[in-house]
């Protein structure tokens, strides 16, 4: 059985918890490839809320096998916290798998990832502030420390004092920080070493004996398209690859082995953190939309900007990420909006763009063209089928549809795993 994978197509925060939830139970491995302990998912199961940072939405699945790839970058402090946390509200975490290749945060990384958005000012990326870019920034650098480096203490400890070497420089001259000590690090990775040995295996193996067993090995994208730090809004990114291509690498699962891309896309627009964003609301829609749909960061709390959907977006994520289907979230929001715009291309310079403008320029400058589609107020929370939507909802979704080159196989209706209109299996379609 092919693998498959579910992408966020906006800046994240689209729902892709619910989906992967939702599939969980008929997959046998859950794969989380990229991303730290910054890129959250809520789960509803039975009434009750999970906020999952770092472990993969997968977890809460009786069935799957939660793992965590090569490509995520793993806050031990954080996945002992999450780990202990579910445990205490019942939930079996037994079967959680963490690749000896992933990276691990550092309690300097996160030092430095705060000290350098304050020296930046107005220029201010909008980090979580846990450490995530500078430790990707270490792994490119060669300077990283990996999962299988605790188990070796001398390795361990060669690696944290050239890691240190340059960054006590930078604390202790230009950020009038104190010097990190080599014995303070190591004795903290170390702390964690025998809990977590157990956890850890080669993935890649793991993962691929799976796909030879006719398994299914789905993958949850962490962050988004336009968080990726090629083909997002770069530089207001994150430090990984959260696309489709990105989820290969980051498990070790081979592209030709990806039978499904999956794009999770909600019916309107949000964004946390600095950067462009053409449909932005500032006005009462947006708080509207705000409040509505409980739009403030699993991991920070901060309210998420808020505007209309934009199908120019979703057709470029659709292009990047190689969609198969749409699993569309957070229909119900809109409930009770009388008109619902619906961005169809942006106007720079007076010149229209009907893709994504090239430059990040154009893509700062780019109005919305809108195309107006009317509303419903019918309660939509009970619909399983999309017959059952109200008709001015039912052409919104196939509106969205044909404007997003890609069709939609499933629409959230609720925050509840049964909240969901299945239109295709996405599995066996």
């Amino acid at each position: 059985m092919p693998a498959i994978v579910i992408v966020g197509a906006q800046w994240g925060d689209e729902g892709k918890g619910k989906a992967t939830d939702l599939l969980g139970s008929r997959v046998d491995y859950v794969v989380k490839p990229n991303g730290g302990n910054n890129a959250g998912h809520t789960v509803v199961v039975g009434g009750e809320k999970f906020e999952l940072k770092l472990l993969p939405a997968g977890i809460l699945s009786p069935n799957a096998v939660p793992v965590i790839g090569n490509g995520v970058v793993v806050n031990l402090e954080a996945l002992f916290h999450e780990i202990d946390g579910l445990e205490a509200r019942g939930a079996d975490t037994s079967k959680l798998k963490i690749s000896a290749n992933a990276h691990l945060v550092a309690p300097y990384h996160q030092t430095m990832d705060k000290v350098t958005e304050r020296f930046l000012g107005k220029r201010a990326i909008g980090t979580t502030g846990r450490g995530i870019g500078p430790t990707y920034m270490d792994k490119v650098a060669r300077l990283g420390i990996r999962v299988q480096d605790i188990f070796d203490e001398s390795i361990l400890r060669q690696k944290i004092e050239g890691a240190l070497r340059q960054k006590n420089e930078l604390l202790v001259k230009l950020y009038n920080r104190r010097a990190i000590a080599v014995d303070e690090i190591a004795e903290y990775f170390l702390d964690f070493a025998e809990r977590l040995r157990p956890m850890v295996v080669d993935t890649t193996i793991l993962l691929n004996d799976a796909l030879d067993r006719d398994e299914v090995v789905l993958m949850e994208g962490g962050q988004a398209t336009y968080l990726d730090v090629d083909h997002g809004t770069y530089p207001f990114v994150t430090s990984s690859n959260p696309t489709a291509g990105g989820a290969s690498v980051g498990s070790g699962i081979g592209p030709t082995r990806i039978k499904r891309s999956i794009g999770i896309v909600k019916a309107y627009t949000t964004r946390v953190g600095a950067g462009p964003f053409p449909t932005e609301l500032f006005d009462e829609w947006g708080e509207y939309l705000q409040k509505t749909g409980g739009e403030f960061g699993v991991n920070t709390g901060r309210p998420r900007r808020c505007g209309w959907y934009d199908a120019v977006m979703a057709r470029y994520a659709s292009r990047i990420n190689g969609f198969t289907d749409f699993f569309l979230t957070k229909l119900d929001v809109l409930t009770g909006i009388e008109e619902i715009p619906v961005c169809v291309a942006y106007e720079v310079d007076g010149v229209r763009h009907d893709e994504m403008p090239m430059t990040q320029t154009e893509f700062h400058h780019a109005k919305p063209v809108f195309e107006n589609y009317p509303g419903w107020t019918e309660d939509i929370s009970g619909a399983r089928t999309l017959e059952d939507l109200p008709e001015n909802a039912r052409n919104y979704v196939l509106a969205l549809e044909k404007l997003s080159g890609c069709r939609i196989s499933g629409v959230g209706v609720g925050p509840g795993r049964d909240q969901t209109i299945a239109i295709h299996d996405l599995i066996e379609d």
